[in-house]
């Protein structure tokens, strides 16, 4: 076990130094909630119930609602001014009888350790409590919260109890209690053979938590007949990139729609306007070869044509 706090047990003039652990753990059955599909834990966002926005723990306050529905909220400032006491002390207010502690006020139980240098002190307060049959009623600080607590011995052990404020109890008022009929002698007599009947000594090892070992063999029944399913790794998030990505896109397609273009259209066009100036200029190649080789035709043409009338002329002169 770890200690989860460090004081000292005092009484009249008398300090013990003692460590404090959890005297109890709960082993009830707790389920997760998954999608039934792949086994998907379910997670649950902190969403502002007026904007519902998500809201980062750096904006989280502690609000105080009144019982008309207004709500208080209160700020770091505002916590430190309420009063506090980080006292490391457990004061013994007074010894009373333990039958004048009923059962309801009680709530969780820490184990007392003490301190080598305690030791005596500790064990004389044991013996104190152990003889006398009483319980010590004392006031102990934990969490920067004063609260009433009770000292009583288990097994050579002190073990402190922390107790609900009187005024956190509830007053029953039961209406119907009031038309009850009194049992009958015959009827009480009855009531009484039945529990002689069931009377007995306390054994917790005759109490078995059934729900919880239904549910441990159920869950090994479903691991053996291979009818579990594993939970697949998180994508990882890549955080303000993805935003900024999202954000870059919708402007983009706001500033399009804003000059009345369509996106898919502009996409579209794109491969268009390719095709035509691939054509124009392989067109313009071709008339650019057809004109060179007209020019090319003529000349061979203008040089014939000189040629013969250079010939027609030397016939005549001779």
């Amino acid at each position: 076990m770890r200690a989860i706090w460090k004081g000292a047990v005092s009484f009249g003039l008398v300090s013990v130094p003692v460590k404090l652990y959890s005297a109890t753990e709960s082993h009830d059955i707790s389920f997760r909630q998954v999608h039934a599909k792949d086994g998907g834990r379910i997670k649950y966002q902190r969403v502002c119930s007026i904007d519902g926005e998500e809201v980062p723990y750096a904006e989280i306050a502690k609000g105080y609602e009144t019982d008309d529905g207004e709500m208080v909220v209160l700020d770091d400032d505002d916590l430190a001014e309420l009063p506090s006491n980080s006292s490391r002390e457990i004061s013994v207010e007074k010894f009373v009888p333990r039958e004048q502690i009923d059962p309801m006020l009680l709530e969780k139980s820490y184990y007392l350790e003490p301190e080598k240098s305690g030791l005596k002190p500790y064990a004389l307060l044991r013996d104190a409590l152990r003889e006398s049959d009483r319980v010590a009623v004392v006031t102990v600080a934990i969490r920067n919260r004063t609260a009433p607590a009770m000292l009583r011995v288990k097994d050579d052990v002190l073990v402190m109890q922390t107790m609900m404020w009187p005024d956190e109890i509830r007053t029953p008022d039961f209406g119907s209690l009031k038309d009850v009929e009194k049992p009958k002698p015959q009827e009480l007599e009855m009531a009484r053979l039945l529990l002689d009947t069931l009377a007995g000594d306390y054994d917790p090892d005759e109490l078995e938590d059934d729900y919880a070992d239904a549910v441990q063999a159920l869950v090994q029944a479903k691991l053996e007949g291979g009818e579990v399913k594993r939970t697949k790794e998180e994508a990882p998030s890549a955080g303000e990139v993805v935003d900024l990505l999202a954000a870059l896109q919708k402007s983009v397609a706001a500033a399009k729609s804003a000059r009345g273009e369509d996106e898919d259209e502009e996409e579209d066009e794109a491969p268009k306007r390719s095709t035509k100036k691939s054509t124009a200029k392989k067109s313009a190649s071709k008339k650019s070869s057809s004109k060179k080789s007209d020019d090319k035709k003529s000349t061979k043409k203008t040089a014939a044509k000189k040629s013969s009338t250079k010939k027609t002329a030397a016939k005549k002169s001779a």
